[in-house]
Order: structure tokens, then C-alpha cells, then sequence
């Protein structure tokens, strides 16, 4: 039967976090949500090249994990990374001039939006190959144990990746090995159009994890301070040298599954569903009940994110081109 509806709505209390913590998850929602809108906006317009892949219904997901990280921790984005890069501490100033192609951009307006990443903040560029990144993050992994850094690699796919062979040898190698890696799946029930169910007959991604010996769970991911949870207990148990973990967050993408999809596969009664456990104004509605933020204080914080993403756009449309003679720059093959 097909997954249609989403987890319960989550109500676990905030008393018990940081607030600053609290509004840095929010803001952070609120920002990927404001740029992919702002995105969406300029390609329509044709002012921007190029093709997109938004994750503006996700947010709670990757802000939940990449917040439960250490900043020398790294992660692997895939082609839906736009979201995942702004969670890690990418600027919308860096991220929107490499989607103009300008070499201000986090990689010198080389990447445009499929190849996105910055080293520098633990975002290793995107390899848009579905499941291609996944042996990679292992490799990432394995090197920070060698090197006893300390350090996590999180692998971000999505669940179609879970049906892909090196997937499942990434999966085996990282657990036979025990290494310091988070496989975190953003299940957002689709594989382009095709539904998780004609794909699968286990109910969950995670269930795959006990054939490897490692330890999996399945998540609302629609609540960033479950994911924060989970991952923060995930990582400090790779820290602590017991290998890997496979969570899996129940999710939803809004829009199709890039600008030219108008997504008219999916049931009316599911995006109905999931549009009313949109987690941008599900969190927003729980910070307040916890009486510890002000609504004026929110609007504060979603006026500074709207004028510092008006102020990445006029910068990377003003910004310059690569220049022609710096083509065979950081080519290495």
C-alpha cells in the first residue's frame, strides 16, 4: 500500500533546548525556504541559467542534522543540495553567485547548482549521480579514522539511492570497517515520479540497515529537533568508534522534482497532507508556545534573512564572470 499520509505532527516540548540553538534552527529554516522560493522566482524569470532541483519542504531535515555536527564534520550533498549546503553554513551570497555561473561563487561559478560544495565549511561538492556519493563518504570516513581526527563524514541521499549497488557496498564496507559515518535518507517518497512503494517491498529504508549490523531508525524528519536528536547520538557514537548508523527521515518535497515537473503523479489528498505539516510554520508555531520568544522577535529574524537574501541577489547578478584565461584552473585530470 502506498505511503500517503505523514507522521504525527510532533509535540515534543523545547523547554529543555538552548533558545539560541532554537532560533539558529529556525533561521536557518527560514532562510532555505526564503532561497529556494527567491530561486524559483529567478529562473522563472529567465534570469537565471541552468536547471534547479528545490528542497523547500525539507528544511527540518538537513537544519536538524547538520546543526547536531561539529563544523569540521563533512558532509556529501546531492543534487537537491541547496538546502543541505545553506545548513552547513554555506551564505546565500556564495551559493546564489555560483548558480549565476560568477566567480565569487563557492566554486568560481564552475559548479552551477548540480556541483555545489565549499571544503572550507565541510561541504564536499555535489556529485548529482544518485547513490555516487555514498561510497565516497565512506572513503571520507575511513580517512578520518585512519587519521584520528575525530571527525564524521554524513552522507545525504535520498531513499531511490537505497536501491543502488554502491550504496549497499558503501553500506557493508563502512559497517564491516565500524566507520564514523551517518547514512542519513531523506525519504521524500519519490524518485522523480516514481513512488517509494513500486520500488520497495520493505515499509522502510532503514529496515536495510540490520543486514549490515548496523543500527537504523526511521524518523519524522519534518521536526528538526528530532533529527537533531537522532544524528547528535549517531555521531557521538562514531566518535566513540562504533561505526556507522542509518536514519531515515520521513519527508516531503513541495514542489516536482525540478522546475519543468509539475508533479501532477502525486495523489491530491497527499500533498494535502503534508502541506498541512508544512515544518517552517509547524516550528514557528512551537517556539511560541514555548513562551521563551516573542512573536515580534521572529518577524525581526525573517526581515533580516528576506533583505540578506534580496542583498546575495543583487551581488551575484552584479558579480563577474569567470575570466576565460582561468578555464584549465584546478583541473586535475
Amino acid at each position: 500500500m502506498r505511503i500517503r499520509k505523514p507522521a504525527p505532527t510532533s509535540t515534543q516540548p523545547l523547554d529543555s533546548y538552548d533558545p539560541e540553538l532554537l532560533l539558529e534552527m529556525y533561521r536557518r529554516m527560514f532562510l532555505i525556504r526564503s532561497f529556494e522560493m527567491k530561486v524559483n522566482d529567478l529562473f522563472l524569470r529567465g534570469l537565471m541559467p541552468g536547471t534547479i532541483h528545490l528542497s523547500h519542504g525539507q528544511e527540518a531535515t538537513t537544519v536538524g542534522a547538520c546543526l547536531a555536527l561539529r563544523p569540521d564534520d563533512f558532509v556529501t550533498l546531492t543534487h537537491r543540495g541547496h538546502g543541505q549546503a545553506l545548513a552547513k553554513g554555506m551564505t546565500p551570497r556564495s551559493l546564489l553567485a555560483e548558480l549565476f555561473g560568477r566567480e565569487a561563487g563557492c566554486c568560481h561559478g564552475r559548479a552551477g547548482s548540480l556541483h555545489i560544495g565549499d571544503m572550507a565549511l565541510g561541504a564536499l561538492p555535489a556529485i548529482a549521480i544518485v547513490g555516487a556519493a555514498s561510497p565516497i563518504a565512506a572513503g571520507m570516513a575511513f580517512a578520518f579514522q585512519r587519521r584520528h581526527t575525530g571527525q564524521v563524514a554524513c552522507n545525504f541521499f535520498g531513499e531511490a539511492a537505497a536501491n543502488k549497488g554502491d550504496w549497499h557496498e558503501a553500506m557493508n564496507l563502512a559497517a564491516l570497517w565500524r566507520l564514523p559515518l551517518i547514512f542519513l535518507c531523506e525519504n521524500n517518497l519519490y524518485g522523480v515520479s516514481t513512488h517509494v512503494t513500486d520500488v520497495m517491498l520493505i515499509e522502510n529504508v532503514s529496515e536495510r540497515a540490520a543486514a549490515y549490523g548496523m543500527p537504523g531508525m526511521t524518523i519524522y524528519g519534518n521536526d528538526p529537533v528530532g533529527v537533531y536528536d537522532e544524528v547528535r547520538r549517531a555521531a557521538e557514537r562514531a566518535r566513540q568508534g562504533e561505526g556507522p548508523t542509518l536514519i531515515e527521515c520521513l519527508t516531503y518535497r513541495f514542489g516536482g522534482h525540478k522546475r519543468d515537473d509539475p508533479a501532477t503523479y502525486r495523489p491530491r489528498e497527499e500533498v494535502a497532507a503534508w502541506d498541512a505539516q508544512d515544518p517552517l510554520p509547524a516550528f514557528r508555531q512551537r517556539m511560541l508556545a514555548d513562551g521563551r520568544f516573542a512573536p515580534q522577535a521572529l518577524d525581526e529574524l525573517e526581515r533580516g534573512e528576506r533583505a540578506a537574501l534580496e542583498d546575495a541577489a543583487e551581488f551575484a547578478m552584479g558579480a563577474r564572470d569567470p575570466a576565460p584565461a582561468s578555464a584549465l584552473e584546478h583541473v586535475y585530470a
